[in-house]
């Protein structure tokens, strides 16, 4: 099974991009303890050249790691018809101990990867490079991160048997059970919705802020994480219920199926990209107080902000689109749902 070609392909993209992300930390640590732009040595110059050329790497790795969650979601749904009892993606990744912790360790090692390369960007447009040793400290915390992600994977992969009666995902969202997931599926439509409403209309409002001031960037960062995850509980809570037309089924992975258009991606991806960028941003804000970098870092800042914005923005037209479409409904007694009835003709 472990000769799949998504499989390998994952497995060759994690492991290269850890060791090769290792293989530069005796060169970070040097960059940490000698680099002085103010010198004229031969050592800091060779360091200087040496900098272009581990930059552009590890820019190239750390995408692949951007892309490789995706194909890793991708393959974990399409391998769930290999395993009895697998219905989607929960399945498979409940083969064995190690599927979901791979999952989490990817999607931890997505945001610090997008992070670092939101700092290998700003540093490259300071004439001083002015962010050469936060970067370069950045990946001694990045390295161990990528090396464990690569490594449960592998563990995870190695670990699949077709033998094996997966999990249903029904058992972990149908609200007999006391996961964090079943507890998420066991929310208010309404409160989730709400809650996920609230906090994009936080982030709208401080993106305005910042767009308007060049100020805020950190505020910003954090209310765009926070959409996130209250974006996700929306997901389990009520959106992945509109998709489904089932008030039972709360599984966040079913959606992206084909049999449900994929529309799973088209909330995911943009919802993901919305996070990282405003995560960026919060990178950037503090870079604006560096000499070299007044002007590039508050245009970066703004333009992260309003890209993230804007994916937030597509993500909420997704989702009101899912809820507009579907027969489904949760609420009667809501006005959004009077809206709805009305729009239909009065079918629910």
């Amino acid at each position: 099974m472990i000769f799949q070609p998504a499989i390998i392909a994952l497995l060759l993209a994690s492991l290269t991009g850890a060791l090769l992300v290792a293989g530069q930390l005796p060169f970070s640590v040097s960059v940490l303890r000698h680099w002085n732009t103010a010198s004229g040595s031969e050592r800091q110059l060779e360091m200087e050249k040496r900098t272009y050329l581990v930059s552009t790497l590890l820019a190239v790795v750390l995408a692949a790691e951007l892309a490789s969650l995706v194909l890793f979601v991708f393959n974990a749904d399409r391998m769930s018809t290999l395993f009895v009892g697998a219905m989607c993606a929960v399945g498979t990744l409940n083969v064995n101990e190690f599927g979901f912790p791979s999952l989490y360790l990817k999607m931890a090692a997505f945001f610090a990867a997008s992070g670092w390369l939101a700092l290998n960007h700003l540093d490259s447009r300071g004439h001083d490079y002015p962010l050469v040793r936060v970067k370069y400290g950045a990946l001694l915390v990045l390295c161990p991160l990528l090396l464990a992600a690569a490594g449960v994977q592998l563990a995870y992969f190695l670990g699949l048997r077709a033998d094996v009666i997966a999990s249903c995902c029904s058992t972990l969202f149908s609200g007999n059970t006391q996961v964090t997931s079943d507890r998420l599926a066991t929310l208010d439509p309404a409160v989730a919705l709400g809650v996920m409403g609230g906090a994009m209309a936080v982030v709208f409002a401080l993106g305005r802020r910042v767009q308007a001031t060049g100020r805020g960037g950190v505020a910003f960062a954090a209310a765009a994480l926070l959409a996130f995850v209250a974006a996700l509980e929306a997901v389990v809570a009520a959106l992945s219920v509109y998709v489904y037309e089932m008030p039972h089924h709360h599984c966040p992975f079913c959606i992206l199926k084909g049999e449900y258009g994929h529309v799973g991606y088209a909330l995911y991806l943009p919802l993901f990209i919305a996070a990282a960028l405003g995560l960026a941003a919060g990178i950037c804000q503090p870079a604006c107080r560096i000499a070299s970098l007044t002007e590039a870092a508050p245009r970066i800042l703004r333009r992260c902000v309003t890209a993230s914005m804007a994916s937030y923005a597509l993500f909420g037209l997704v989702a009101a689109w899912l809820v507009w479409r579907s027969h489904l409904i949760l609420m009667e007694e809501s006005p959004i749902n009077a809206i709805l009835l009305n729009l239909s003709g009065g079918q629910p």
